[in-house]
């Protein structure tokens, strides 16, 4: 087996042991407590799902196997003259456990430009489709066509042991983030560059490489994307994409078919959208006004009408979160060193001063902070990637490290199917009438 792969599982069957020790001791421990509002409104908060891969603190923001955003960005390997982490580097931390050496690095994003070739008929399913199709459509389609190159549902086929079901299962998560810059450059491509593909560079690291295959040959926008690929990759197991891809792996499905569900979970407004929404909003709020430099005094004006009107305002607040988002900080002080005097980029600072004392003058809103969209999008827009749809294809891209790392992990550890007991509103009265004493 490959390097990484052999300390993977040797790492990886340590903790399934540990969590078999745990649970024969304490399987019948109760952890947590169930409100009836949770239940009705999204299992918000409910104890349910492990993921090892990271951790959403309420005032600390996400930690990835104990690292914050600003030591990742310190102690990941990085390119060289670069300053941003390599998102390789992320992954072999959220997989194995341990900071990656350089060497470490440099031996992943060699596997991952090995097994980054695409073959010709994912581009065909992906051309099939109208080029006006969404290209998180196109991107559904082309990991799904790319199926047919799955490993694991080949080996599952010819009766292989569940003891092997992991290293099958590793190499397809692999194959699966060296392909996706591919197909994601290429629908790119085929919907705003008339079809005028860009083959991979080869000597190029993976977020790099993603850049050059866009058409971006800026050395600070290989940086953005660098740092773009790593703070996008993952968030706990209970948001929508990561939730659906597990929730599907868990039912033996290979990693296409399990990612491409939380692809399309991340398609939904209410998960991924939000970054491009933000972009809209602000470009909204410079057409109102009748200008692209507006006062922190006409932002807070032009804030108060957003909620008056009973909407929101994009890229503000967050389900976990109580403070800033250590993943806006970090692009922040990217733009500071980068491009600090774009319009959008220091109006996206100016409603940074403007909206939290607002927000939380209502009374009502417990994370009055911006989240990682609140600034993604200004920065994807300076640097003139312009087409706000294609946004959430690359948050796609940079989720896959996070859900496959953890999709790994639960196959060594033989997690089982998902299965929640569900109930009807009807035993739901019934019981707080006590007509029942339990709703199982």
């Amino acid at each position: 087996m490959g390097v990484i792969k052999d300390e993977f599982y040797t790492e990886a069957v340590k903790l399934s042991n540990e969590i078999k020790a745990l649970l024969k001791e304490h399987g019948e421990t109760v952890i947590d407590q169930v409100q009836l509002a949770q239940v009705y409104q999204g299992m918000r908060g409910i104890i349910g799902l492990v993921t090892e891969t990271s951790l959403l603190d309420a005032q600390e923001g996400i930690r990835f196997r104990g690292y914050s955003i600003p030591q990742l960005v310190e102690l990941l390997p990085k390119a060289e003259n670069g300053s941003q982490p390599l998102p390789e580097g992320l992954f072999f931390l959220m997989l194995v456990g341990r900071l990656p050496s350089e060497a470490d690095v440099d031996h992943l994003t060699s596997v991952l430009a090995r097994r980054s070739h695409v073959p010709n008929y994912v581009f065909d399913a992906i051309e099939s489709l109208p080029v006006t199709a969404h290209p998180m459509t196109q991107l559904s389609i082309g990991v799904m066509a790319l199926q047919t190159e799955s490993l694991f549902a080949k080996a599952y086929n010819t009766g292989i042991s569940k003891s092997e079901y992991w290293a099958y299962i590793y190499e397809d998560c692999i194959n699966l983030i060296a392909r996706l810059p591919r197909i994601a450059a290429y629908i790119y491509r085929r919907k705003y560059r008339g079809g005028e593909h860009i083959q991979p560079n080869g000597m190029l690291d993976w977020a790099s490489n993603f850049a050059h295959m866009l058409g971006f040959e800026d050395p600070t926008f290989h940086e953005l994307m660098r740092l773009y690929l790593t703070i996008h990759a993952d968030h706990e197991g209970g948001n929508v994409s990561a939730h659906a891809t597990h929730l599907v792996s868990s039912a033996l499905s290979d990693p296409y078919l399990s990612f491409t569900a939380g692809v399309n979970g991340l398609a939904g407004p209410l998960h991924g959208l939000a970054n491009q929404e933000v972009v809209r909003w602000i470009e909204s709020m410079y057409e109102a006004l009748e200008t692209n430099d507006p006062s922190k005094e006409q932002i807070a004006a032009y804030v108060q009408k957003t909620l008056t009107e009973g909407k929101v305002v994009p890229g503000y607040g967050h389900a976990v979160l109580r403070q800033t988002d250590p993943r806006f900080i970090a692009q922040m002080e990217f733009a500071k060193r980068y491009c600090p005097d774009d319009n959008m980029i220091q109006t996206v600072w100016k409603v940074y001063e403007a909206v939290p004392p607002i927000l939380s003058s209502t009374g009502k809103i417990k994370n009055p902070w911006p989240n990682v969209d609140a600034h993604s999008g200004a920065l994807l827009k300076h640097y003139g990637l312009v087409e706000e749809d294609f946004y959430t294809v690359m948050f796609a891209v940079s989720r896959a490290l996070g859900v496959l790392a953890s999709m790994c992990i639960e196959r060594v550890c033989g997690f089982p199917i998902e299965r929640p007991k569900s109930v009807t509103t009807e035993l739901v009265k019934r019981y707080l009438n006590k007509e029942v004493t339990t709703l199982e």
